[in-house]
Parts: structure tokens; sequence; C-alpha cells
């Protein structure tokens, strides 16, 4: 991997916490709306793209006009979300991380198929996550360290339909070689005691949400 880390900015849900997140030498890749809120702070997105279905003929031209790269597709006959679609961008640049915002909000089946396309960067070696103002998500399917930084709670859910050999360290309620499947809760609510911890697996996808009222 080249080190570069690339911020996908979607149409779900955000607020001034998503820019705290942008470094300096991200690249900056707008989906639909997303752009439009990049541009609307002042940031240039190294790419546009989408069906731009929920903005304005006169923000659009704004979106054109304001991005190093501007690709816009038609609604009804593209197959993919706009999200799926800068994803894919995305992973094409082999960047050494991913970050979805704007990637949750009020429509559950964007959201949960958001969570989804994670696994797609994790099987590539990717690190990818999405971030919101209480969460930040990932998909681990090997052994990986975890920060407590604000972050209060940590849930485990497994991805694949079970997760084996999970070890916890660090953790208040520590698990070892334990197993998950799909439709259980134990992993739920943890807390992370030391500044880091690591959670160990054998076999599966796990997914992994720290959380913060």
């Amino acid at each position: 991997m080249n080190g570069k880390r690339i911020i996908i900015v979607t149409g779900g849900t955000l607020g001034d916490w998503a820019l705290e997140v942008i470094q300096e030498n991200d690249i900056l890749v707008g989906s639909d709306r997303g752009a439009l809120y990049l541009i609307q702070h002042g940031y240039k997105p190294h790419i546009s793209l989408g069906d731009f279905d929920s903005v304005t003929a006169e923000e659009l031209n704004l979106i054109r006009s304001s991005s190093l790269s501007f690709i816009e597709c038609d609604p009804v006959y593209k197959d993919l979300t706009d999200t799926e679609m800068a994803f894919n961008w995305a992973l094409a640049e082999q960047p050494e991380q991913i970050i979805l915002l704007g990637a949750l909000g009020t429509r559950f089946d964007h959201s949960l198929a958001n969570v989804h396309l994670l696994r797609k960067g994790t099987e590539l070696g990717i690190s990818c996550s999405i971030i919101d103002a209480n969460n930040q998500i990932l998909v681990m399917n090997q052994s990986t360290r975890i920060e407590r930084g604000r972050y209060t709670h940590i849930s485990l859910l497994p991805l694949s339909l079970e997760v084996t050999g999970i070890t916890l360290h660090g953790f208040a309620y520590p698990l070892h070689q334990a197993k998950l499947e799909i439709g259980q809760s134990l992993g739920i609510s943890n807390i992370l005691q030391e500044p880091e911890g690591l959670i160990e697996i054998r076999t599966g996808l796990l997914l992994v949400i720290q959380s913060k009222d």
C-alpha cells in the first residue's frame, strides 16, 4: 500500500464532527450530496461522482465547477448506489485507508449496505471504516488492535455466519476462544479498560462498533 488515505463523503447525516476527521493530505471523494457538503465547507473534491438526484441544478453546477474531476451517471440505469461507486473508485486507488463519512442516516437500507461495503476493502487488506458523530465501525478478518479514543463502548457482531476463536485482551468482559453466530448479542457493549486493546479471531468476519452515547 502507498500510505494514502481516502475520505469518502456521502449524502447521509453529516455535521461539524465530519470536518474534524479530514486531514491535510487526504484524498477527498464527494458522493452525490456529500460533494456539496465538502465544497460548502471550503474543500475541493479530488473527484465527485453519482447521479446527483439530491441536489438542485444550481448546486450541481457548483459541484461540477468546484471538483478536480466529475462523473455523473443516469439514476435510472445505474446498478450501484452512489456510495458504492465512490467506494469502488477508492479501492482501485489501492490506498492504505478508506474512511466513509455521511454513510449512516435515516435510510437504514443504505446504512446497512454501506456497512457491508467495508467487507470488500477488508478482504483486499485495506483498512476501511465508517465514522459518524457517535460511532466508528470497521470489519476485521484478522487480529486487530483497537484504540479507546473518545469511545466508551465496543460491540462485536459477526458479519459472516459465525466468527471463531475470539479472544479479547484489555477488555472489561473477556472472551477466550469464543464463537459468535449471527443473532447472538454476547458481544454487545463491552468496555475497553486500557488505552489499547487486542481482538484476536481465527475465522470469519467480525464487525467492530465503537460508540459513545
